[in-house]
């Protein structure tokens, strides 16, 4: 795979007001999507005979950076990002999300774009989450490799050239994640073991070792991802989606050790509500791709302790089999069957 030249010091631009769809992606935005976007103009199909000039122009890297109230820092993001994009040899595009913030996000971004060549700028009409701006800007990215982070200077952004490099360098990965060697957010007592256990139960339903499930510093392969953009959830929990529809379908995950540091700004994280929907999450995605790993452990256990239990209570009492004996042994057998056709389906089902 070719190298991609750098792209020159920021130079001036006018403020994005509307936002153009590629073309070139064959992506169809979803209507409930496009509703999140102020307006959306279609890109003409360029000539067939421009077709090669065209996807020259195109960027090799396009970094999606989601903005909820981040005023007070979303700009030093840009210049860390920017600076460390300037000095790589890869073309790319910022494409900074303002997820309907009630601060002076927006217009930070939008002063910003006047500066920065390379900066794109999509405001939200409403709040999406952070799942959200991740699908929408992912399907509005133009390069071939997406980079997901986020933009309260917790992660290493200076290193996303280095992620990039290789996923350029080796095609065997499909994914290369930032996995953090500390936690400095916030609720650290409880969210350390929560998001252990979080991760033990997604390594053993998905047979694979995931150092970190949930970090928001990650590049992947556009193409790859995009018949799993549409199981993202709003929330936080995409990371972690993004990550288990890879390893489900055998898509390599490469992973590098990052440091993390304490955020700038508001945490958007509520321990119980996102934590609940993290095991949702992961048991949900589990499910999508092979249910019986979900479901037949426990039809399995019920049917062996459901026997177990009638051998006992035919020694103590001949041929009587209580009502908690057979709910057991029937229950099994109803998890069972329900695990049979799930896995039917999903074997029979077309695509993703």
């Amino acid at each position: 795979m070719s190298e991609h030249p750098s792209t020159g010091p920021a130079a001036a631009a006018p403020p994005t007001e509307q936002i153009v769809v590629p073309t070139a992606a064959s992506t169809t935005m979803h209507h409930a999507d496009a509703a999140y976007l102020p307006a959306v103009v279609a890109q003409p199909e360029p000539a067939a005979a421009t077709d090669g000039a065209h996807e020259a122009t195109r960027p090799f890297v396009t970094i999606v950076l989601p903005c909820f109230n981040e005023g007070q820092h979303v700009l030093q993001e840009i210049d860390r990002i920017t600076a460390a994009m300037n000095s790589s040899e890869f073309t790319y595009e910022l494409l900074c999300i303002d997820d309907a913030s009630t601060d002076n996000t927006l217009e930070v971004l939008q002063e910003a774009a006047s500066r920065y060549a390379n900066l794109r700028v999509m405001p939200f009409r409403r709040n999406g989450g952070s799942g959200t701006a991740r699908r929408i800007g992912t399907l509005q990215a133009l390069g071939e490799i997406v980079v997901w982070t986020d933009a309260d200077m917790t992660y290493e952004n200076e290193r996303i050239p280095e992620l990039v490099r290789i996923l350029r360098d080796d095609d065997s990965y499909d994914q290369v994640v930032g996995a953090r060697t500390t936690e400095e957010g916030t609720h650290k007592w409880a969210r350390v073991p929560a998001k252990w256990l979080i991760r033990k139960i997604a390594e053993k339903l998905t047979n694979q070792t995931i150092p970190d499930l949930n970090s928001g510093l990650r590049a992947f392969r556009r193409e790859v991802s995009l018949p799993y953009l549409r199981l993202l959830p709003p929330g936080f929990s995409c990371v972690t989606t993004i990550t288990l529809a890879f390893l489900s379908n055998q898509h390599d995950i490469k992973y590098v050790p990052t440091s993390y540091a304490k955020r700038a700004g508001v945490s958007k994280f509520h321990f119980v509500r996102d934590a609940y929907r993290y095991i949702l999450q992961v048991l949900r995605m589990v499910m999508y791709f092979d249910p019986l790993k979900v479901l037949m452990p426990p039809a399995l256990w019920l049917v062996v302790i459901a026997l177990v239990k009638g051998v006992v209570d035919m020694v103590r009492h001949p041929f009587y089999f209580p009502a908690s004996t057979v709910l057991l042994f029937v229950s099994g057998l109803m998890i069972g069957t329900l695990a049979l056709l799930s896995d039917l389906v999903v074997r029979s089902r077309v695509g993703v």
